[in-house]
């Protein structure tokens, strides 16, 4: 799972399509957890608004943002960190959706189905750390491109 795509010219130089951490599977994914999530929280009982519900958002968000943040880095050992962070909010997602089963807040269904979904995100954030881990043989420094943004 490449974050650029990278073209080399006839001269030896590279003419990338730099792409951001927006064209990430596993961004995206992460992506329509997270608006699910939040989707969940409006429907929260209100004793929860300021409890369960806000640290539900706080860790759907983390789990986006490190995604984002860890492709901004430029060493794969910082991007892993990051990913990392975000599988851990990932996971704290998912004891709070244990929660609201415990709490009946939701249909076992629903909880059932959103905890598939969230392991699903979980493989596929895995299958970019085992890339990423991959590539720290290679070089340590990530490969810096000119990006189309940069124009």
């Amino acid at each position: 799972m490449p974050s650029s795509k990278r073209q080399i010219s006839t001269d030896n130089t590279p003419t990338s399509i730099f792409r951001t951490f927006e064209n990430l599977e596993v961004y995206q994914q992460a992506r329509t957890f997270r608006k699910d999530i939040y989707t969940l929280t409006r429907v929260l009982p209100e004793c929860e608004k300021f409890g369960l519900a806000n640290q539900m958002r706080r860790a759907a968000v983390s789990l986006t943002s490190n995604i984002a943040e860890g492709h901004g880095r430029y060493h794969f050992p910082d991007q892993i960190k990051f990913m990392l962070n975000s599988r851990g909010s990932l996971e704290e997602l998912i004891d709070q959706l244990n929660v609201c089963d415990d709490e009946s807040y939701l249909k076992t269904e629903e909880v059932a189905a959103l905890k598939a979904q969230a392991w699903a995100v979980h493989n596929i954030l895995n299958g970019y750390i085992r890339y990423l881990r991959g590539r720290i043989n290679e070089s340590d420094r990530v490969q810096e491109f000119p990006s189309v943004l940069d124009s």
